[in-house]
Order: structure tokens, then sequence, then C-alpha cells
């Protein structure tokens, strides 16, 4: 990512550890919007790898979860269409693991991510982040639908509202995700973009 890429993950740092996380999520005056994007995906990836690592194997198992869904009217399909081009189903640890080898397989590739400063990014950048952040959701919204009361035990439920309010400012405030993808946790944006929770 380059050093100005880590000026930037240290701004984030930096406004969620002393400022608001609206202050957070606005692009610093002067920065490149995909050099933005990129710092942030690479940043959501991570917060959500490690927060999920805490159900994975134990919680969320392929017995306890056979699908990947966020409660009975939302099940999500697996398809990268490049190895998988038609959807499949998976379990829910199945879906999240083939889901974070996928994007680091695009957070690695300098052609998708450029990693030296002042390379170019891709004219699909934006629709690659897009597609990455969408399918993150997916995974908060599994959790929050299928683990929150184990969240809740572990007393982790602070760590995963911040988090995730931290995500839907950003993509909503970027239009990063369609509304209709957001439909399963609607009732817990609208909660925390009014300044809930």
């Amino acid at each position: 990512m380059g050093s100005k890429g880590l000026t930037l993950k240290q701004h984030i740092e930096h406004t969620l550890g002393t400022g608001t996380i609206e202050e957070a999520v606005r692009l610093p005056p002067g920065e490149d919007i995909n050099k933005w994007l990129a710092v942030n995906t690479v940043f959501f990836y991570n917060a959500l790898n490690v927060l999920y690592q805490v159900l994975d194997e134990t919680l969320c198992t392929a017995q306890r979860c056979p699908t990947m869904s966020a409660g009975p009217q939302y099940e999500y399909l697996w398809a990268d269409g490049v190895r998988v081009k038609h959807p499949v189903k998976l379990s829910a640890p199945a879906y999240v693991n083939t889901l974070f080898d996928w994007v680091e397989e695009q957070l690695d590739n300098p052609a998708v991510f450029p990693q030296r400063y002042g390379a170019a990014f891709p004219r699909d950048f934006l629709n690659t982040v897009k597609t990455i952040l969408k399918r993150l959701f997916r995974v908060y919204a599994h959790i929050y639908h299928s683990h929150f009361k184990q969240i809740v035990r572990l007393e982790l439920e602070p760590h995963l509202h911040t988090c995730f309010k931290h995500f839907v400012l950003f993509t909503k405030g970027n239009r990063l995700i369609d509304d209709r993808e957001l439909a399963p946790m609607k009732e817990l944006i609208d909660k925390l973009t009014r300044g809930g929770p």
C-alpha cells in the first residue's frame, strides 16, 4: 500500500481513537478517493476477520450454520465468477472462509490493489471494492442474526457495534452497498445511523 496508505491508515486509527466515527469515514481533504477506498477496505476486512475468528470453529460450525444466511429470509450463495461461476450453497463457515480467501487474493494482487506509491488503480476498482464490501456485509449480517447471543456472552457486543457502525457509515456515506443488500440489517442500520444503539 505504500507510505501514503500507511498515512491514511494512521488517520483512520487516530480519528477512531480521538474523534467520532463520522470523522473517520470522511475522505480527508486532498486525498485520492481510490487510495481512501483501498485503505478502508483493508481496514474493514482485517477488523471483520479478527471478529469472526472468535466464532470460527466452535460457535459457527457447519452443523450449527449449514447455510450462509441472515435470518430465514436471506440466504447467500457463493460464486466468484472465476473458479465458481454458478452460485453454490455453502455452510456459513465454508462461505466465510472462502470469502476471506478470495478477499485476500484481491488485496494481495497488485493489479487489483496497487502496492506501490503512485501506481494506477484499475478502471474497475470501484466495482471490486463494492463487491468486497457487499460480501463482508453478509458476514456481519450472519453474525448479528445467528450469533448475537454468543457475542453478548463473550462481552463483544460494544466492539461488534462499533465495527459495524464504522462499516455502515463508510459504505452508506460513499454509496458502496445498495440499500436492497442492507435489508437484513435495516432496523439496526437505521438505529446506528441516527446515533443509536
